[in-house]
């Protein structure tokens, strides 16, 4: 790749871009001339990067995402490796149902569905750029209250899952109830008060909705695992991502709603996550 522009990495650095240098270059293969200047101008104003480009790396897939809609973190990449490993082996023609609550952009979902199309070919590889994969080695379905994220979701999913808009569960068709194999929600989870002090890219650009978990940051987990039970299969799964300081008090949760839970961490993505399993 050629070196960036010095005058674009010093605008960047400026702006008070970290890792100025990748993203001249990135912008720079984006677009050329006035539209390259008008990216530039919206991520020096503080714009994530992801909404300028269109497009965020997650789990070795290129996922389109619009302004408005949450950036997935890398992070959430070990609740996907814990959501395909909690995939029950089924008979042959059937499919595990997945549900994604909390979608946004879809990143969770996709990714879920392409692993287990991966792994029932035999083989851990990325299939990202190829739709001839059997990507409906799932039965997914996502589900998010912002319809912009939706949206968003449903481009990301076409040909692979069903996107639905609506509050937690009651975004779900009630034939779901009672046969999701595995549940997993990236629900918000920064505390109410600690939202002033993220960084602007997160606060002034992602919706609060999905940000702002309420006085602790657990409220809507504590939604999902009071739900859970009424949706999951018998020994279905349910994962919910949170902090590390929250999950004992998360897991105490899933415990209190009939779960057997325990907490997950991922320390080289920096995750941590509770999973609960339903009675059979």
């Amino acid at each position: 790749m050629p070196r960036p522009d010095p005058d674009l990495v010093a605008r960047l650095r400026a702006a008070g871009c970290v890792f100025a240098e990748d993203e001249a270059a990135l912008l720079a293969t984006a677009a050329d001339g006035p539209e390259r200047e008008a990216l530039v101008r919206r991520r020096i104003a503080g714009e994530p990067l992801e909404h300028v480009l269109g497009r965020v790396d997650f789990d070795g897939l290129r996922v389109r995402i619009t302004p408005g809609v949450f950036v997935p973190r890398r992070r959430s990449e070990a609740l996907v490796h814990a959501a395909v490993a909690a995939l029950p082996d089924l008979a042959p023609g059937h499919r595990p149902l997945v549900v994604d609550l909390c979608c946004g952009c879809g990143a969770l979902g996709l990714a879920v569905a392409r692993r287990a199309a991966a792994d029932r070919h035999g083989a851990d590889r990325h299939v990202a750029d190829s739709r001839a994969a059997d990507s409906r080695a799932v039965d997914l379905h996502a589900a998010d209250v912002d319809p912009v994220a939706t949206a968003c979701a449903a481009a990301n999913l076409a040909g692979i899952g069903t996107v639905h808009t609506g509050d937690l569960f009651a975004a779900l068709p009630g034939r779901l109830r009672g046969r999701v194999d595995v549940l997993v929600a990236n629900t918000p989870y920064v505390p109410s008060g600690a939202i002033a002090s993220m960084p602007p890219e997160a606060r002034d650009h992602e919706p609060r909705a999905a940000l702002d978990g309420g006085a602790d940051g657990l409220g809507p987990a504590r939604r999902v695992a009071a739900g859970a039970g009424e949706w999951l299969a018998p020994g279905g799964t349910l994962l919910i991502e949170t902090g590390t300081a929250q999950a004992p008090v998360l897991a105490e949760v899933f415990t209190a709603h009939g779960l057997t839970a325990r907490i997950g961490t991922d320390d080289d993505r920096g995750a941590t996550w509770v999973q609960g399993r339903a009675p059979r």
